[in-house]
């Protein structure tokens, strides 16, 4: 069965269904929240409120449009009211310090994640979408309401940007970014 079809299922009554999608769901959803904040307890209860705003407006899905589309609009949205209701919490904003104890593939992978956390939120998310959520662009559009065209320019956009903060970052370190 398809996410489609399930989700078909669920909008028609079928509650059960749910159960599906929520499995195949549950970690990339996670893992979405976790790209933008960085507290996995946090990540968690956003995720599950993903899934009752699911269930909750289940008779606003559309047979024939695509389930992963509709279910990242819905996380997208579940994040932005976080965000309103906690406006001292900013997007990526407490990377924590991994200490002394790490190689250093650890901390090129320390740098992207500050150097991402730098990134204005447009581009931040097109690269979360596409590089982390492996949405195709036509997907990216439909979620974030932009052509493809304009997907593909903010992507283009977003490495470049994302280059420069990296090598600034692992360059001058992450901590004198901040008085910026």
């Amino acid at each position: 069965m398809t996410d489609e079809q399930a989700m078909y299922a669920v909008s028609r009554g079928d509650l059960d269904k749910a159960a599906i999608l929520y499995e195949r769901y549950k970690k990339p959803l996670l893992n979405f929240f976790l790209y933008r904040q960085n507290d996995r307890e946090n990540a968690r209860d956003l995720t599950q409120q993903v899934f009752l705003r699911m269930l909750r407006y289940r008779h606003t899905y559309r047979e024939g449009a695509s389930f992963r589309t509709w279910v990242l609009e819905i996380a997208r949205n579940v994040f932005f009211d976080y965000l309103k209701q906690n406006p001292t919490h900013s997007d990526l904003a407490d990377v924590p310090d991994m200490g002394e104890s790490y190689d250093e593939t650890e901390e090129q992978h320390q740098y992207l994640y500050h150097a991402l956390a730098r990134l204005p939120d447009g581009y931040r998310e097109v690269l979360m979408l596409s590089r982390f959520q492996n949405m195709s662009y036509e997907e990216i559009g439909q979620t974030l309401g932009l052509s493809v065209p304009n997907v593909k320019v903010r992507v283009f956009r977003a490495l470049q940007k994302l280059r420069d903060l990296y090598f600034n970052v692992s360059r001058d370190g992450y901590r004198s970014e901040e008085s910026e």
